[in-house]
Formats: C-alpha cells, structure tokens, sequence
C-alpha cells in the first residue's frame, strides 16, 4: 500500500492536477441497433446533460470539462450554455461534429462523390466553429461514418482526395487558437472500407493540414489484439497525438467503461504517456471519455471512469523507471516485466482517498454520490418531455 507521502513533489503534482473531459451524450439514454432503454432521469436538453456531467466533477474533483455534440447539443444560445456550466463548476469543452446521421449522409460526408452533400457536410463543420467561438472551445473533433459497404462502390482513391479537400476548407476556416482534432475508426458503419481507418491515415491528413491539426485515439477503435500503445508511443514520436477518447471493449467500438475489459492495457497505455511527459496538464494530450452507458446509471458510470483513469495513472507513476531503464540496458526480460507488474499490483486507492480528502472531496465519489440524494431529485424533476436519447 502506497500513500500520498511515497509519492515525490513531481508525481503528486501530475496526480493532483490531472483533469478527464466528459462526454455530453454519456448521460442521454443509449444502447444498440436493437434497443435504447430508458433511464428515469435521464436529461432533455444541453442545460440538464451539463449539470448531470458536473455531479461527476463535484464528487472525483478531475472532470471540470465537457464536451459538446452538434447538433445533439443545440441551443438558442450558446453564451447562455456557457454561463449555465459556469454556475455548475465545470467548462465548455470539445466540439464534436455529427455528420453521420442526415440522410444526405447515406453515402458519406466530407467524402461524398455529390458536391451538395459534401458542401452540407463542410459547412456543418464552419457552423461547429461558431459554436466554439461562443462556447470558448479551442478544439474541433472530427469522426467520420464515411467509406463503403462493397468492392467497387466507390473509388477510395477519389474519396480520399474529397476527404483532403474538405479537411483543408475547414482548417482553412479555424481561428488561430482552434485546432482541428481527427478522429479514426477502422469500421463500422462502413463495412469494406472506412475513409479514415487508422492512426496512419489520421496523421497522413493531419500532417498535410499543419501544426493545429491532431490526432484523437479512442481505445476502442482498433483491431483484436492491436498494441495501442505502440500506436501512442508513434503520434507522439510525431508530436500529433492530440486526445483520448477513452472506454472499454471487448469485440469492437463498445463505449463501455474504461478499463472494465481490460485494465492493465489501460495502465500500459498510461505508462507511455508518463515516459514522454504527456500527462501533465501542458502537455497538449487532452484525456476524455466517449462512453455510452446502455444499462447502468450514467453518473455512476462516468463517475468509475474517472476513477478508473485516475488509478491506471497513479500506477503509472509509481514504476521505477531508473530499475526499469536499468533492467532493460542489461536484457533482463523477466527482471523489467516485473517492475512493471509490481507497480500494476499495488493497491492506489488508499492515496487516491487521501487525495480527495486534501481537496475537500468525499474519499467515496461513488457511495457519496448514492447518498447525496440527486438521483431522486431528478427523476422526480424530469418528469414530462422529451428524454434526450439515441442521436439527440
């Protein structure tokens, strides 16, 4: 067992001042192709969804961001949005873009071989950007449904060159401080082909853009067995590894809680990130969640994320990289497994509890959140209306 006191200066700052940004539609009801299920409570508007997202930041004191999805997040007024999550303790973050559910987008956006989709699909992006510069976001993420379902459907080369083009409209459009975050996803819901299907692809573009342009990992979105923290370790290398989105998998894109299938590949993927410095708050690497939560209560799902995130961290901080550099310049293979393994083995939670207490929060986020009585006031409150769900 560790404590806060183990820790030196430098290891307990990075801890003390990490911050995880929260995903918006987290807490709408979500689900499959076959079934969305309702949850009582669940928020009908922007405004609710922000005060659902500051519940997490008042009981973990690491999550004072949250994202927004256009359009599922429209609203009349935007600095009014801003100033509701101000009064809530929390931020305006990232802008995400939604080009995938129009029927216009049937077969694709950005990449679309018919001029007025593309141009629809472009100019949802400058629209985002207006949203950023109300909102006070400095970034711009863009994941895209866009590829085919068949060998000849369409040419990927064309596609490609449709793709580069639209990139280049909207970077072209962004302020200096607004940097372009680019999303991959190696398939669905495209099926032969996916436009931007790897970290490879992502950098290619994001390279031929300029400096503002990142890329956005999310944990999912890879092949079984891939090694994401090779794929870490190569955008920084390249100085374009711009966020994570981080969750869970266990087949394929499943937004489930981070870490829950796997969480020592989560400590190793942390375990890079400390090795190059980017966990701390400068370092440009912003670290979100993009979780749906289908069948648990979302403000206890995002709520275990954070403290998930948070415990892979503390870990990764505790490797004794002197042992481990030493271990490795002398080919002990067994001997630098096992420095690894013994800081993944130690139990983080007591200095986590301390840290929470040293910042005036409950050592229990997930017992103090059940007691505070906030799930009944909102299921009480949110009755009548629209719930916010599935693609809104």
């Amino acid at each position: 067992m560790v404590t806060l006191a183990d820790l030196t200066p430098e290891q307990r700052r990075l801890l003390a001042e990490q911050t995880i940004e929260l995903p918006s539609w987290a807490f709408g009801n979500s689900g499959t192709r076959f079934r969305v299920f309702a949850t009582p409570g669940t928020p009908r508007n922007a405004f609710e969804k922000i005060s659902d997202a500051a519940q997490v930041h008042k009981f973990t004191g690491v999550t004072p961001r949250v994202s927004l999805h256009i359009p599922w997040d429209m609203v009349d007024d935007f600095t009014e949005l801003r100033e509701h999550a101000a009064a809530e303790g929390v931020q305006l973050g990232t802008v995400n873009s939604n080009v995938f559910q129009d029927e216009d987008y049937k077969f694709g956006s950005l990449c679309n071989s018919d001029e007025a989709a593309r141009a629809k699909a472009v100019k949802a992006h400058l629209d985002c950007l207006e949203v950023m510069r109300a909102t006070g976001s400095d970034t711009l993420k863009i994941w895209l449904g866009d590829g085919t379902n068949y060998p000849g459907q369409d040419s990927i080369a064309a596609r490609q060159e449709r793709l580069a083009d639209s990139l280049a409209q909207i970077y072209a459009a962004m302020d200096d401080d607004q940097k372009l975050l680019l999303e991959y996803k190696f398939f669905e819901p495209a099926f032969y082909h996916t436009d931007v299907p790897d970290w490879g692809t992502a950098l290619a573009h994001c390279l031929a853009l300029g400096e503002r342009a990142v890329v956005c990992l999310d944990t999912g979105h890879h092949a079984p067995g891939t090694n994401i923290e090779f794929i870490v370790v190569q955008l920084l290398r390249a100085g374009r590894l711009g966020a994570f989105d981080f969750n869970s998998r266990y087949y394929a894109d499943d937004d489930l809680i981070v870490g829950a299938a796997d969480p020592f590949q989560l400590f190793r993927i942390m375990h890079e990130l400390v090795g190059f410095g980017a966990v701390d708050k400068d370092s440009g690497v912003n670290f979100m969640l993009d979780q749906c939560h289908n069948l648990e209560a979302k403000i206890p799902g995002e709520i275990l994320s954070a403290l998930n995130v948070q415990e892979a961290t503390a870990k990764a901080l505790l490797v004794d990289r002197e042992a481990l550099a030493a271990a490795q310049k002398a080919h002990d293979v067994i001997g630098a497994n096992q420095v690894l393994m013994d800081a993944y083995s130690t139990d983080v939670r007591p200095l986590l509890r301390e840290l929470r207490e040293e910042k005036g929060i409950d050592p229990d986020p997930l017992a103090a959140f059940a007691a505070s009585g906030y799930p009944a006031k909102i299921e009480a409150e949110r009755v009548g209306g629209q719930q916010a769900g599935w693609g809104a």
